[in-house]
């Protein structure tokens, strides 16, 4: 702390008024915020470890030099064992969407906002970042290789396979890694870039405008972009649905189109799997140690989302790994990670967290594609929420105008202060909506008939169907209700809905997936 100190007093000219510990991390790193008599405030970090601050420190003056969103380093000490870098605030993606996280996985339109951002964000660093960088600068290694691959591996057989007595061969077992590793590593140059290694909730800050920054890159290096993208969207704690899965995916590789020639969408996801059975049996070997070897609750805790992950993967790919995929299926039906028997229970909404993706097939080679509900017609869906004091929303297409649904009988949120200046889209309204649980039971009933009338139209090829719901003032149950069944609509069926919050003059497209892989 007093090399801190030191170093701040040399950069600033004084000492620090503040110096506050900051929680910490998965590493030996210390961080404090240093605060002068202004309110001013920097990050202290003191490592263990020269080459990784090293590695940090290089890796971050190139990313300021191509401007990226990442901290500036203001100083470092001679040994580079201390540095000072910006204050990006105090929230962090984990924490922004921590509400979506512990409702199983309810994200609000807000926290789906900021996920399509950041995921958005991500080839901004794995391209840009990667042109004109020296990768002999990372640390522990510059290159993504077969022989990082096969420690990661083996670092899941030594500490979750064997700690969970299941019998396996070591020597078919290890030729199947061989295999995986030489795929993993055998990406083009193409679709190689900065790997970030760590990218997660918890290595994104947000600025007070919700836009993404990135910490924690010490440990990239040159590799398939593949990994990053397994690594975000496959975090077992996350509890990402499927549905918000495919949107991210498509989020980031239309993104990523932006700066380098990509493979088709069908190939892309594909090769995406790979790398998200790698990243599962790499973060189970981390839980296996933490959890096993540690005593870490939280690891442990870990560990069945994980395999739930696990489990769903092999069922929805054919990997052409026979032993490695024999001896998966056999450690998932193992009865400490056994599944009670039952459909899923559905969310307070009427969803449910764990169906399958309705968008996701297997053709006849096995792999998993995205392609459209194959309806008989363009049909678009259009959903309103609106005020019955300013009138029943307008049908342009002139078919009439669909369903017109009251809400007016449900528990209303605004008629108390703390709601007053939210909206349906916000987290304490739906939280109080669906605790209340008046607007469930409302919605049961229009599902049932919506999900009936677009079946119906979609086998008779009509184009356009109308939803609307109105309240009081259409702030609250209308758009709660609005935005909910337009994204059921889209989810079920695959169709395209145009979602209008009238009175919030908000505007959304729910697009329908590509109908085939291509």
């Amino acid at each position: 702390m007093q090399q801190l100190k030191e170093l701040y007093a040399e950069w600033c000219g004084q000492e620090p008024k503040l110096m506050e510990r900051l929680p910490g991390a998965g590493s030996n790193r210390e961080y404090f915020r240093m605060t002068d008599a202004a309110g001013r405030s920097v990050i202290g970090c003191k490592g263990t470890s020269r080459e990784e601050n090293h590695a940090f420190l290089a890796l971050a003056a190139h990313f300021a030099k191509r401007k990226l969103p990442v901290p500036h380093i203001l100083k470092s000490s001679a040994d580079e064992m201390c540095y000072l870098q910006e204050d990006l605030g105090t929230v962090s993606l984990f924490d922004a969407i921590k509400g979506g996280r512990d409702a199983g996985g309810r994200y609000t339109l807000k926290e789906r906002e900021l996920l399509r951002r950041t995921i958005r964000e991500l080839p901004n660093i794995q391209i840009r970042g990667a042109r004109g960088l020296d990768f002999s600068v990372c640390y522990p290694q510059p290159q993504f290789d077969q022989e990082g691959v096969l420690f990661d591996l083996n670092y899941f057989k030594y500490c979750f396979l064997k700690a969970t007595g299941l019998d396996f061969h070591e020597l078919k077992l290890e030729a199947s890694f061989r295999m995986l590793a030489k795929d993993l590593t055998a990406f083009p140059d193409a679709a190689q870039g900065f790997l970030y290694r760590d990218f997660q909730a918890r290595n994104v800050m947000l600025t007070p405008e919700g836009q993404p920054c990135f910490i924690d890159f010490q440990g990239g290096r040159r590799g398939p972009y593949y990994y990053d993208v397994a690594s975000f969207l496959w975090q077992a704690s996350a509890r990402y649905s499927d549905s918000l899965r495919e949107e991210l995916t498509r989020v980031y590789y239309d993104a990523l189109t932006q700066y380098t020639e990509v493979p088709p969408y069908g190939e892309f996801c594909q090769n995406l799997q790979l790398f998200v059975l790698f990243r599962t049996l790499q973060v189970l070997g981390a839980y296996g140690f933490r959890g096993y070897f540690e005593r870490k609750a939280h690891f442990i805790q870990s560990i069945p989302p994980a395999m739930q992950n696990l489990r769903q993967l092999l069922e929805r790919n054919d990997f052409p790994y026979p032993y490695l995929v024999d001896m998966l299926q056999r450690l998932t039906s193992l009865p400490q990670f056994a599944v009670e028997p039952q459909q899923p229970a559905p969310r307070k909404d009427g969803y449910k967290t764990t169906d399958r993706n309705p968008y996701t097939a297997k053709p006849s080679d096995g792999k998993a594609t995205f392609s459209k509900y194959d309806g008989k017609g363009p049909l678009v869906v259009k959903v309103f929420s609106f005020s019955f004091h300013k009138g029943i929303p307008e049908d342009e297409s002139g078919n009439g105008g669909g369903y017109v649904f009251d809400c007016r009988s449900t528990h209303n949120p605004g008629r108390y202060e703390p709601y007053k200046q939210l909206t349906g889209l916000d987290e304490p309204v739906i939280r109080f909506l669906e605790d209340d649980g008046e607007i469930l039971t409302f919605l049961e009933s229009v599902y049932k008939l919506a999900d009936a009338h677009v079946a119906r139209y979609l086998q008779r090829g009509f184009t356009s169907l109308m939803f609307s719901f109105g309240c009081t003032g259409g702030q609250h149950r209308s758009v709660y209700s609005a935005q909910h069944l337009a994204e059921h609509i889209n989810s079920k069926f695959g169709v395209e809905v145009r979602l209008e919050h009238r009175e919030q003059k908000i505007k959304q497209t729910l697009p329908a997936p590509p109908r085939t892989a291509s």
